[in-house]
């Protein structure tokens, strides 16, 4: 992609860079993805900071605070804003008194590297959290399906296309059809992204299932579990902690989903093979 020729696209900066192809040097200027410091802050009080694209903010601080286990339900959350400081971000969240009472009983600390996941934990109970057995039992997908869904998403990625430092996560139909997707430098930030925007549009999880660029990390499971979804597919492969997880959950988790390859981990069931009905 010719930075010249293209728009400002939200999320990215440009810089002029030197490059080396096909034995020639020339000076260009280049798509950066951007990242800055966000601070999501609870009835005043701040609880995460997180390195993340600044995009799809809102989106981002609510599924954050659902797939976390701050908010129990979306109406949980009364108000949302976004702050511009000199330091990055805030964003400032309103929520339930019972949110925030467990809030404060479970207390977390993100001083984020990009995409921060578990850092800050203070005990291994938090990590190893239970998440809600999914539903969506009568899901059954052609595992083409999955397939076409990262393709699509890959084409569909933006600021991936743009800058190639962007992670991305899209809930899909059972026909692999791509129906949102969100973007960040974050891998857990991106799924953030998804899940919030899921609950905004009123995504039933239980008709469709979740891509994502990145390895399965046994978070990237708890959050997709915790959104409903059946079946979380990723392009690298996961770890053994989150098949486990995904095995508990309930959740059919695919992974080295690439090129009309993949591994099913865990609940193979509600997966269709060429030769199957």
């Amino acid at each position: 992609m010719n930075a010249n020729d293209t728009p400002l696209l939200a999320g990215t900066r440009q810089a002029q860079v030197l490059r080396w192809r096909d034995a020639q040097r020339s000076e260009v200027l280049d798509w950066l993805a951007d990242e800055v410091p966000v601070a999501l802050e609870f009835n005043g009080i701040s609880h995460a900071v997180m390195l993340a694209t600044p995009t799809d903010l809102e989106d981002f601080a609510l599924g954050f605070a659902l797939s976390e286990g701050i908010l129990d339900r979306p109406d949980d959350l009364f108000d949302c804003e976004t702050d511009v400081c000199a330091e990055g971000l805030t964003v400032r969240l309103e929520v339930s008194s019972r949110s925030f009472a467990r809030l404060k009983d479970h207390r977390r600390t993100l001083a984020g590297r990009t995409g921060c996941g578990i850092c800050g934990t203070e005990s291994l109970a938090q990590v190893l959290r239970d998440v809600p057995a999914v539903q969506g039992a009568a899901l059954r997908l052609h595992a083409a399906a999955i397939d076409h869904a990262m393709e699509s998403m890959r084409a569909r990625q933006l600021l991936g296309r743009a800058t190639g430092a962007t992670h991305g996560a899209a809930w899909c139909a059972a026909n692999g059809d791509v129906i949102l997707l969100r973007e960040d430098v974050g891998r857990h930030n991106a799924l953030d992204k998804l899940i919030g925007a899921m609950v905004r549009v009123g995504v039933d999880a239980r008709t469709g299932f979740i891509v994502v660029t990145s390895r399965a990390s046994v978070e990237m499971v708890q959050k997709a579990a915790t959104a409903g979804a059946p079946l979380l597919a990723a392009v690298s492969a996961p770890t053994f902690l989150a098949l486990e997880a995904a095995q508990r959950a309930g959740m059919t988790l695919v992974g080295l989903a690439r090129q009309g390859d993949l591994v099913a981990y865990a609940h193979p069931q509600r997966l269709l093979f060429d030769r199957e009905n």
